[in-house]
């Protein structure tokens, strides 16, 4: 599986087909608002949308961003891991 990180999105591909992704767009200065995580139901079950969110926290602390959560699962994801959620705002 190979992560991919563009502007404002990570998705992962298996064999040429995106199987996943996060999405999260820039609403303010240095904010966005992580509105969008999905994995192939094929593909669940293997931790990948917890990779994605990881790879979200990752790279929105690289870049110095704060976040806001308007997904089901990303709000999840930050109420199970009190140690990621320096990144909202």
């Amino acid at each position: 599986m190979d992560f991919i990180t563009e502007k404002n999105r990570i998705f992962v591909c298996e064999e040429n087909q995106m199987i996943g992704e996060a999405t999260f767009p820039e609403i303010g200065d240095h904010l966005v608002d992580i509105n969008h995580v999905e994995v192939n139901p094929d593909y669940r079950g293997q931790g990948i949308a917890n990779k994605l969110m990881l790879l979200c926290v990752e790279e929105l602390t690289r870049q110095g961003f704060k976040a806001v959560v308007s997904c089901p699962y990303a709000i999840k994801f930050f109420k199970d891991n009190e140690i990621y959620r320096y990144i909202l705002k």
